[in-house]
C-alpha cells in the first residue's frame, strides 16, 4: 500500500496535515491531539457525553432542515450519522483529550469531524470530501461551541446522573433489606465513640438507608438546573449566524429525540453561556453524597472491626487475603476503596469552584475539566457504590450473640430506668456496675429499687429500643428487578459500547 493509499491531506487556516486515511476524524482534531498531549484520556472515555453530544447535533441538523438552512438530503446524511454515534458506534474516534484549551472548540470540532465523515460514508462519498458536507458549515451550522459544547455537557450529565440514581437506589434497597433483617438485634448505641443506649442493629442500617435517600432525593434536586440550556445564544449570546426560528426548533427536536420534555431555553443567553454556577451545584451534591457515603462505609469498619479485638458486631464478607506478613488476616477492603474514591471527589469539586470562578467576560474557557471531573466523579461513585452493594453490603452477617451480651452487660440500660428510679440513685448503680462488672439489673433489685419482673418489663427490646420503622416499598426489590435494573445502568458503560474506548495510558 502507497503512502498516497494510508493518508488524506486536510487542510486549515494554519495549513496541511496528514490524516490517516480511514480515519472519521479530520485535521482539527488531528491538531488537538498534538496539542493536548496531558491527560492521555480520551473523551471517548465518557460515552454519556459523546451520546449527548450527538443528540445536540441531530436536533441541530433536523431543526436546519425545517428552516431551510440544509437541504432534506445532507440534513438526512447528517441525521443518519448522529444516530450511529447514539446507538454507541465510532466512540473509538472520539479521541481528543478531556484537557483542552480552546472552551470545548477541540471535543466540538472531533464531534464535527466525525459526523461529517460518517456522513460522506454514507452518501457514497470519499472521507475529506468536505465540498459535499462540511464539518464547519453543515455540521455546525447555526451553531458555536460556546452554545453546543456546555448542552452537551448538561445532557450528557443528566444521563449520568439519572444512571447515578439508579445506582443508588440499588444501594438502598440493599441496605433496607439488611435493615429488616437486622430489625431485632438488639445492640449499644454510642456517641463520641463511647456507650450510649441500646438500639437494635436493624435501626442502625435503616438510617443509613435513609441517608442514601436522602441523597438520591438532592440529586433529583439539580437536575431542573441541567435541563436549561443556552442552545442558539452561538458565540455569546447573541445569537450571531443563527435564524431566529432556530433556537425554538432545535429545542423541540431535542426534547424529541431525548425524551426529556423539561428542556428549556434559557431567557437570557448571554447570562447562561458565561454561566457555570449549574456546574458548581452538581458538583456539590456529589462530593456531599461521596461523604456521607463514606462516613456509612466508617461505621461499617469499626462495626466489623476486630473480629477478636475490636466491636465485631457484624461481619463483612471476606474479599481477598489482608496481608502479606499476617495468615488469616482479612481487611475491610470494600469499604475502604468506597472511601477513597469519596476523598477524590471531595477534591474535585474544589477543581470545578477554581473553573467556574476562572471565567472571564462573556465565556468560560475551562468548561472541559469541569466536564471531565464532575463526569469522572459521577462515573467513580456509582461503580463504588456497585461494588459496595454486590461485595459487601449483600454479604453483612450480624454477631447477634455477642451484641445482645453486651447489652445485657451494659451500664447504659440504666438511662432507661432513669425516669422510675430517679436519676440519683441511677447514677449510684452505674457506678457500682462499673466498679464491678456486675449486671445493671441484678444491682437494682438487690438494692431494692424494683423487683425483677417490673426490671424485665422496663427492659424489653421494644421499650429499649423504641418501634422499628415500618416496612416501605424500599427494600423489596426482586433479584430479577435488580438485574434488570443493573443492565440499563451499564448500557451507556464504556466497555459495553460498540468499538474499542481506548483507556488512559501510563
Amino acid at each position: 500500500m502507497s503512502t498516497s493509499d494510508q493518508f488524506r491531506i486536510e487542510r486549515d487556516s494554519i495549513g496541511e496535515i496528514q490524516i490517516p486515511a480511514d480515519a472519521y476524524w479530520g485535521v482539527n482534531t488531528a491538531r488537538a491531539v498534538e496539542n493536548f498531549d496531558i491527560a492521555r484520556r480520551q473523551i471517548s472515555v465518557y460515552p454519556d457525553f459523546l451520546v449527548a453530544f450527538a443528540q445536540v447535533k441531530q436536533a441541530a441538523a433536523r431543526a436546519n432542515r425545517d428552516i431551510g438552512v440544509l437541504d432534506a438530503e445532507r440534513a438526512e446524511l447528517i441525521d443518519r450519522a448522529c444516530q450511529d454515534v447514539i446507538d454507541g458506534k465510532l466512540h473509538d474516534q472520539f479521541i481528543v483529550g478531556v484537557i483542552q484549551g480552546g472552551a470545548g472548540t477541540s471535543s466540538n470540532m472531533n464531534v464535527n469531524e466525525v459526523i461529517a465523515n460518517r456522513a460522506l460514508e454514507l452518501a457514497g462519498r470519499a472521507f475529506g470530501d468536505y465540498e459535499y458536507i462540511s464539518p464547519n458549515d453543515h455540521v455546525n451550522a447555526s451553531q458555536s461551541t460556546n452554545d453546543t459544547y456546555p448542552s452537551a455537557v448538561k445532557l450528557g450529565l443528566v444521563h449520568a446522573t439519572q444512571n447515578l440514581i439508579a445506582e443508588y437506589e440499588l444501594l438502598q434497597d440493599s441496605i433496607m433489606k439488611k435493615a429488616f433483617e437486622f430489625k431485632s438485634i438488639l445492640k449499644v448505641g454510642r456517641t463520641q465513640m463511647q456507650d450510649a443506649v441500646p438500639m437494635t442493629l436493624g435501626q442502625e442500617f435503616h438510617g443509613f438507608a435513609t441517608t442514601v435517600g436522602e441523597d438520591i432525593q438532592r440529586l433529583k434536586d439539580v437536575e431542573p438546573l441541567l435541563l436549561e440550556l443556552n442552545l442558539g445564544a452561538t458565540a455569546i449570546g447573541t445569537r450571531i449566524n443563527a435564524p431566529a426560528e432556530y433556537p425554538a426548533t432545535i429545542m423541540n427536536h431535542l426534547r424529541e429525540i431525548t425524551g426529556y420534555d423539561n428542556l428549556v431555553t434559557a431567557t437570557d443567553l448571554i447570562e447562561a453561556t458565561s454561566d457555570t454556577g449549574v456546574f458548581m451545584s452538581l458538583s456539590s451534591v456529589m462530593k456531599r453524597a461521596a461523604m456521607k457515603l463514606s462516613k456509612i462505609c466508617n461505621d461499617l469498619r469499626l462495626l466489623s472491626s476486630g473480629p477478636q479485638a475490636g466491636l465485631g458486631e457484624i461481619n463483612l464478607p471476606a474479599r481477598q487475603a489482608g496481608s502479606s506478613i499476617m495468615p488469616g488476616k482479612v481487611n475491610p477492603v470494600i469499604p475502604e476503596a468506597v472511601s477513597q474514591v469519596a476523598f477524590v471527589i471531595a477534591g474535585s469539586d474544589v477543581t470545578v469552584a477554581f473553573a467556574s470562578e476562572a471565567g472571564q467576560l462573556q465565556l468560560n474557557a475551562f468548561e472541559p475539566v469541569m466536564m471531565h471531573t464532575i463526569m469522572q466523579n459521577s462515573t467513580w461513585l456509582r461503580r463504588a457504590m456497585r461494588t459496595l452493594r454486590v461485595n459487601c453490603i449483600a454479604g453483612i452477617t450480624a454477631n447477634a450473640d455477642k451484641t445482645e451480651a453486651q447489652v445485657a452487660a451494659s451500664v447504659g440500660l440504666i438511662t432507661a430506668l432513669n425516669p422510675v428510679i430517679g436519676y440519683a440513685a441511677a447514677s449510684k448503680i452505674a457506678k457500682q456496675a462499673l466498679a464491678s462488672h456486675e449486671n445493671v439489673a441484678d444491682l437494682v433489685v438487690a438494692e431494692g429499687l424494683l423487683d425483677r419482673e417490673r426490671v424485665t418489663q422496663l427492659l424489653q427490646p421494644e421499650a429499649l429500643a423504641g418501634k422499628f420503622p415500618e416496612p416501605t416499598s424500599v427494600g423489596s426489590l426482586t433479584a430479577e428487578e435488580i438485574a434488570e435494573q443493573e443492565r440499563r445502568i451499564d448500557s451507556l458503560d464504556p466497555k459495553q459500547l460498540a468499538g474499542h474506548i481506548q483507556e488512559p495510558a501510563n
